[in-house]
C-alpha cells in the first residue's frame, strides 16, 4: 500500500486529492494547520474516519513536523498543496507569503534529500508566476519566462525553480505542476469565483443587495479541482503512465473569460441583471494585477493523456446551485 503526504489537505485541492488517493488505495496523511478548522473542515467531513486516511495539524515550514513525517511514514509521494494562497493577502504580509510558500519548499526538498530520497516530491505551482504579460495567443506553455507581480508569485517562483534544482542536482523525483486558476463548490470564499456564485446566489434569496468586487477586467483560464487534482497523481506517476524521466507540466483549459464575464454568465443563471448587483469596491483593488492568463496543456495532454471534463460554464452552474441550495439551509434555521 502506498502512502502519501498532502500538505493543505482540508483546502479544495487537498480534500479531492486525498479522495482519488484513497480510492486507488492509497494511505494518506493530511496535514493541516491547527486554526484551519470551521468550513474548510466539511470539505474532508467524508473521509476523516477512513482507516487509510490520518489526520496530522501543524506548520508545513516547520521542520520538525516535516523530518518526522518523513521519518515516521517514509512515504512514497509527498504533495505540497499547503500554501499562504490569497495573492491579495500576500500584499499585507509579504515576509509571511515568502516563509510558507518559498522557503518551505526547499526545506522539504533538503529533508527528503536526506531522510526520504525516493519519496516523490509534488510542488503546486501556478500560473501567477507568468504575470499575464505578452501572454501568448495559444496560451502560456512551458517555455515561459516568469514575471511575477505580486509577493504570492514571487514565493511561488522560488519554489518552482527549488523543485527544478533539486531534480536536476541531486535526481529527486520532483516536479511543479504549473496549475491555471481552478474553482469548485469547495473553493474558499474569498475567492473570486466562489465569492461570485455565492454573492449571487445570496441576492437572489434576498440576503443581500449588492456584490461588492474590485476590478472585473482580468482574464482567467479557469478549470474544475476535480480534474486538476487527477494531473498531480499524473505527474508523479509519469514513469508508470508513460514510461518517462519527471518533467515539470501546465495544466489548464485552454479556455476562459473575465471576471466580469463570469459574473454576468452566473447574473444570467439565476435571472439577475448585472448592473443590479455589481457595486465596486476599491478595497479589493491591488496594487499591480496580473491582467490576462491563458494556459496551454497541450504537452500534458499528449504525453500523459490527461483532459479536463469540466466546462467554465458546467463549473460555474454547479457552484451557483450549490451555494444557492446552502444558503437556502442557512435560511430555514
Amino acid at each position: 500500500m502506498k502512502t502519501a503526504i498532502i500538505t493543505g489537505v482540508a483546502g479544495q485541492d487537498g480534500s479531492y486529492l486525498s479522495e482519488l488517493l484513497l480510492s486507488k488505495g492509497y494511505r494518506v496523511v493530511g496535514v493541516t494547520r491547527k486554526k484551519n478548522t470551521g468550513e474548510n473542515f466539511a470539505n474532508i467531513s467524508s473521509i476523516i474516519d477512513n482507516p487509510k486516511f490520518q489526520l496530522v495539524e501543524g506548520d508545513l515550514s516547520d521542520y520538525v513536523l516535516i523530518s518526522r513525517l518523513l521519518i515516521d511514514y517514509r512515504p512514497h509521494e509527498f504533495y505540497n498543496l499547503g500554501a499562504q494562497s490569497h495573492v491579495g493577502n500576500s500584499f499585507k504580509n509579504p515576509l509571511e507569503a515568502f516563509r510558507v510558500n518559498g522557503e518551505a519548499v526547499m526545506m522539504h526538498l533538503s529533508n527528503i534529500r536526506s531522510l526520504s530520497p525516493y519519496t516523490r516530491y509534488y510542488q503546486a505551482s501556478t500560473s501567477e508566476i507568468l504575470g499575464g504579460v505578452n501572454c501568448p495567443s495559444t496560451g502560456y506553455d512551458e517555455s515561459f519566462i516568469p514575471n511575477p507581480r505580486s509577493p504570492y508569485a514571487i514565493a511561488k517562483m522560488t519554489a518552482h525553480y527549488t523543485v527544478k534544482n533539486f531534480r536536476e542536482a541531486y535526481s529527486l523525483y520532483a516536479v511543479s505542476g504549473i496549475l491555471f486558476n481552478h474553482s469548485s463548490t469547495r473553493r474558499g470564499l474569498s475567492f473570486a469565483t466562489r465569492k461570485i456564485t455565492n454573492g449571487v446566489s445570496k441576492i437572489k434569496l434576498g440576503l443581500q443587495k449588492n456584490l461588492f468586487m474590485g476590478n472585473l477586467d482580468a482574464f482567467r483560464d479557469e478549470g474544475c479541482s476535480k480534474d486538476y487534482v487527477e494531473a498531480m497523481w499524473m505527474m508523479l506517476n509519469q514513469d508508470i503512465i508513460a514510461n518517462k524521466k519527471p518533467e515539470d507540466y501546465v495544466v489548464s483549459t485552454g479556455n476562459g473569460d473575465t471576471i466580469k464575464g463570469m459574473l454576468q454568465y452566473v447574473c444570467q443563471v439565476a435571472e439577475l441583471d448585472f448592473d443590479d448587483v455589481y457595486r465596486l469596491d476599491e478595497r479589493f483593488l491591488r496594487p499591480s494585477d496580473v491582467p490576462y492568463l491563458l494556459g496551454n496543456s497541450s504537452k500534458i495532454r499528449k504525453e500523459l493523456g490527461w483532459n479536463p471534463k469540466y466546462s467554465l460554464e458546467t463549473l460555474l452552474k454547479e457552484m451557483y446551485y450549490f451555494d444557492l441550495n446552502k444558503n437556502k439551509e442557512n435560511l430555514w434555521k
